[in-house]
């Protein structure tokens, strides 16, 4: 049992099996139909934002205001391991975000309401609309920048100081847009607005 554990694919795929099971155990998708499509979807659509959402905070809230705090010799363990990596899962949170908020409000019948801002999917719209922002953010601008600043692209060191500024500055306006992104996400199904 421990060895499922020590292996991130192993808890994964335990993790899918016992929500599997519980599917079962609480009823059977087959009974559901499309409705049961546009929950699954929605609920890609949830996890995959909570690792976007997630990540932009951890580079906001952690990674990004302790890097002046870390000895020289010890930040090319983020630099050249982690932050690769997790700009890897964060660029393709974002896609899968995007893609699946889409998917919903197209299964909902609602994409072209909400995306022109029509009532009833003012708030919906809004947030959707942040989002794809946000996610432009971050393959045209974050992602660019960030091979500059992590030295996965060879470039100058004025020009690799610039990328990491300019990468810094739009990952703070990301968190900006994810505060009332997230609400007008919630608030359109929930009452908040």
């Amino acid at each position: 049992m421990v060895s499922i554990f020590q292996s991130l694919y192993k808890t994964i795929i335990a993790g899918l099996i016992l929500l599997f099971i519980l599917i079962v155990i609480v009823g059977h998708p087959t009974e559901y139909g499309s409705d049961w499509i546009l929950f699954f979807v929605r609920w890609l659509h949830v996890v995959s934002g909570i690792m976007w959402v997630g990540l932009l905070w951890y580079f906001n809230f952690v990674q990004i205001p302790t890097m002046p705090k870390i000895p020289d010799d010890q930040k090319p363990a983020i630099s050249k391991f982690i932050a690769p990596e997790a700009l890897f899962w964060f660029r393709y949170a974002a896609l899968s975000t995007v893609i699946t908020g889409l998917l919903v409000a197209l299964l909902n019948g609602s994409i072209v309401e909400a995306l022109s801002l029509n009532a009833p999917f003012v708030a919906i719209g809004i947030g959707m609309w942040f989002a794809i922002v946000m996610a432009y953010n971050v393959w045209f601008i974050l992602w660019p920048n960030q091979k500059k600043a992590l030295g996965i692209v060879e470039v100058s060191g004025d020009e690799k100081t610039k990328a990491a500024k300019y990468a810094m500055i739009t990952s703070r306006v990301n968190a900006l847009l994810s505060i009332p992104m997230l609400y007008m996400m919630v608030a359109q199904s929930h009452g908040g607005i």
